[in-house]
């Protein structure tokens, strides 16, 4: 559904050289400096995926969407949403896809929400059967109904975000791209935002590129991550390979219900320190497992009272990502082992 082979994006802008002298001479022979915001950037998402694209402020993710929705023209490369190429036909490819800016809204800011959503029905000539089912939908899953009756300057940001949902998704689109949708917004409308994308994702089978900075959004939504720094992919793979590959610094404790028990040799697995009845474990090797498969391991060999979970969050095992991806030496310090919070697994088990 959407697939962009070798995309580049080179912006030149007009620099101002110093003082009155300077500021003559640029308007007689302005300096050209040449920028490049995206460079040889290819990847592909199938239909019913949820991909997000990942990196710091400014390494060309938000130009990367802006060329797929057919805002830019790259300046060479080639992409295809839908079988469009969006840049060329910039109409058949709006009726293909939908799309959310988290700082921007295409509502009408001094109409009711249901207004803009009726002037929405008839740009895209949506029947009006149509219209209604998924207005109806749409209200089921994000509790729309409460405020659509009010102008759109007067939503809060989570309203203000929901209603831009259902409008980038009234005519239908087959691909929706969404760069920074929840930014600013409180916890529980975040988890219902969430719902309503696994929703679109898993039940009507629509190819979602997300762009974010929060990673609990990342964990619950993605398979598959992208990694974009200076304008070139650094990374792609599932996310559990990522977790793999740069969140290794996981430790069990347990508790051994007989105090004499010896140590079992385990696969991946060593024993970091023992402390008499208390045993502490961590990842060995290139093939130690992660956290579930260790924690499996462990429980089934061993008789334990208590055990003890400790893990890098997925903030840590980006921030690795983004730090090698910077020094590709491997000199790069890795997350502290302190990193996560331990939790008692007779009350809470924190999840890989």
């Amino acid at each position: 559904m959407i697939d962009a082979r070798g995309l580049s994006r080179v912006f030149h802008t007009t620099v101002r050289r110093p003082g009155a002298g300077g500021a003559l001479r640029s308007l007689v022979n302005p300096l050209r400096v040449a920028k490049t915001a995206v460079e040889d950037v290819s990847f592909s998402v199938g239909a019913g995926q949820l991909l997000a694209l990942l990196g710091p402020n400014g390494a060309g993710k938000s130009t990367t969407i802006k060329m797929l929705t057919g805002i830019l023209t790259p300046t060479s490369g080639e992409a295809r949403v839908a079988g469009v190429v969006p840049y060329r036909d910039r109409e058949r490819n709006a009726r293909n896809i939908g799309a959310v800016f988290g700082q921007r809204t295409q509502l009408w800011w001094d109409l009711p929400v249901r207004e803009s959503f009726s002037i929405l029905r008839d740009i895209y000539g949506v029947p009006d059967a149509e219209h209604r089912a998924r207005l109806k939908e749409f209200d089921s899953l994000l509790e729309l109904s409460s405020f659509w009756d009010t102008r759109v300057r007067h939503l809060s940001l989570g309203q203000r975000v929901r209603s831009d949902l259902a409008a980038a998704l009234l005519h239908d689109p087959m691909v929706v791209f969404l760069d920074e949708p929840t930014i600013g917004m409180d916890v529980v409308v975040k988890e219902q935002v969430r719902d309503f994308l696994r929703h679109q994702v898993e039940q009507r089978g629509r190819t979602v590129l997300l762009t974010t900075h929060d990673m609990t959004e990342v964990e619950r939504l993605a398979e598959r991550v992208v990694l974009i720094n200076h304008g070139q992919i650094v990374l792609d793979g599932p996310l559990e390979e990522i977790r793999r590959q740069f969140g290794g610094t996981w430790q069990v404790r347990i508790t051994l219900t007989d105090p004499a028990a010896g140590i079992v040799a385990l696969p991946g697995v060593s024993v970091l320190r023992q402390e008499g009845p208390r045993l502490v474990f961590g990842p060995k090797g290139p093939e130690a497992p992660n956290l579930r498969e260790a924690l499996k391991l462990i429980i089934e060999r061993y008789e334990v009272s208590d055990i003890a979970l400790e893990e890098n969050d997925l903030e840590d095992i980006m921030r690795t990502a983004y730090l090698r991806a910077a020094d590709p030496t491997g000199e790069t310090a890795a997350p502290s082992e302190s990193s996560g919070a331990a939790e008692s697994a007779g009350s809470a088990v924190r999840s890989g």
